[in-house]
């Protein structure tokens, strides 16, 4: 298959294409000031969501155990910015012991991946930062990526619970990221596609959502969906840094900006993940009542997308407050010997029902 990378003007809205043909004719610099441009069109973006998702995780989990959470910082609304300005001025401590290389460079390690997989990801039918046919291949990679800069970072601070942490954290990657890889195989085969725009187009039709993918692959659909909360080590499968058994995991010995990387690459990866679900699953930009006609609502955009981000974002906190975490064997055991055989026995029926044209018949027009 060739790796098409189709450079953001065709998606672009017409609004950046004058900026776009202008940058370019400065040359060499014009085209290093565009790729500046497109990375923090989506970085900036990204970091603001963090903060905000922050702020409504806090106020969400306080409203769910009856109080009020933040409410002085601006009301509470710019209490996440508050704190990000106190990590940033604090003194960044660094262990005698530790590796002065490897301890600095773990948080870039994790932050990097956590950033670099959006550029794949479609915010509607025409704003993609780079329209790759084997999309879904760099997510993969991408988000395999990060744990390695958690492994660093428990071994590189010279820390036995850092690095009890950091061991916990590469089973348990490893052990979900099968059955997420596995589930988007299910997806692959609907949809006939591995780039993520058509896998979205896959699943238009006149039956709106009911065209979606989450009904044929539903136990795949749920399967994803906690299989990345065990990914971003969320409650209830956050014993990597489970505040009660081992302080922060693999976190414990940062401090100041570095402590506020792997913050930042943590909310991040569950952003993406909230993302690539409703993607995957429940048609992206389309609209719900897609095909039936009805005004405004039938009308497909990235409002859509962003209203079925809220609720699986929303899902990670309410996870949170409500679920308590499970015991390390609990978890291996659920990835290994449930998560992994559904996934692999619906691969099979995902393939019987595109070979018989149950599902697929969107997918192979959009794939075309």
């Amino acid at each position: 298959m060739s790796l098409r990378m189709t450079m953001l003007l065709p998606q672009l809205p017409e609004l950046a294409a004058p900026l776009h043909d202008g940058l370019l004719g400065l040359g060499t610099l014009g085209a290093l000031l565009w790729i500046v441009l497109k990375i923090l069109a989506i970085a900036v973006p990204v970091i603001l969501a963090v903060a905000f998702y922050v702020v409504w995780e806090r106020k969400l989990i306080g409203w769910m155990h009856v109080r009020h959470g933040p409410m002085y910082v601006g009301f509470g609304v710019f209490q996440a910015f508050a704190d990000v300005f106190k990590l940033l001025f604090k003194e960044v401590l660094q262990p005698q012991a530790a590796h002065p290389v490897l301890y600095r460079l773990a948080p870039l390690l994790v932050l990097v991946p956590a950033f670099a997989a959006w550029a794949v990801v479609p915010f509607d039918a025409r704003l993609v930062l780079a329209d790759v046919n084997a999309g879904l291949l760099y997510l993969l990679a991408m988000t395999s990526l990060g744990v390695y800069g958690i492994i660093l970072a428990g071994w590189a601070s010279n820390s036995k619970y850092a690095f009890l942490g950091a061991m916990r954290a590469a089973a348990q990657v490893v052990s979900y990221e099968i059955a997420m890889g596995f589930a988007l195989v299910g997806v692959l085969i609907a949809a006939g596609s591995l780039n993520l725009s058509q896998i979205v187009l896959a699943q238009a039709g006149d039956h709106g959502f009911l065209d979606w993918f989450w009904l044929p692959l539903l136990p795949l659909f749920l399967v994803y969906f906690i299989s990345g909360v065990a990914e971003t080590n969320r409650a209830p499968f956050d014993v990597v840094e489970g505040e009660s058994e081992i302080v922060a995991g693999h976190m414990v010995e940062y401090s100041g900006s570095q402590f506020a990387l792997f913050f930042l690459a943590e909310y991040a990866n569950m952003i993406l993940v909230s993302f690539l679900t409703s993607l995957f699953f429940l048609g992206g930009w389309l609209s719900p009542f897609h095909g039936w006609g009805i005004p405004l609502l039938s009308a497909d955009g990235w409002w859509w997308l962003l209203a079925k981000v809220f609720f699986f974002a929303s899902a990670f906190i309410w996870f949170r407050a409500s679920f308590p975490r499970y015991r390390y064997d609990q978890i291996m055991r659920l990835g290994w010997k449930v998560f992994i055989p559904i996934t692999i026995a619906w691969i099979c029926v995902t393939a019987l029902l595109v070979y018989f044209g149950v599902i697929g018949g969107n997918a192979m027009g959009a794939a075309a």
